[in-house]
């Protein structure tokens, strides 16, 4: 396609076509229930939705917790 220096001129496209991952976990959170693990001693406890676990600490120790499915990894 030849810029003739009249009308628009329409792209060719080469982009370097960055973005399109899926993020973290594939794209997907890890859903509602599940548990919140302490690395430390074990403990475990339900997952609360919207609260992250890393945020709660361990009643028993004080440790923060993890996902359990993180743990899993």
């Amino acid at each position: 396609m030849k810029n003739t220096g009249k009308g628009l001129n329409i792209g060719q496209g080469k982009g370097l076509g960055r973005g399109g991952g899926r993020g973290r976990n594939n794209g997907g959170g890890f859903g509602t229930g599940g548990f919140c693990v302490c690395a430390k001693c074990g403990e475990k406890i339900p997952h609360q939705q919207g609260v992250k676990c890393t945020t709660q600490k361990c009643p028993t120790c004080g440790h923060t917790m993890i996902r359990e499915e993180l743990l899993k990894k």
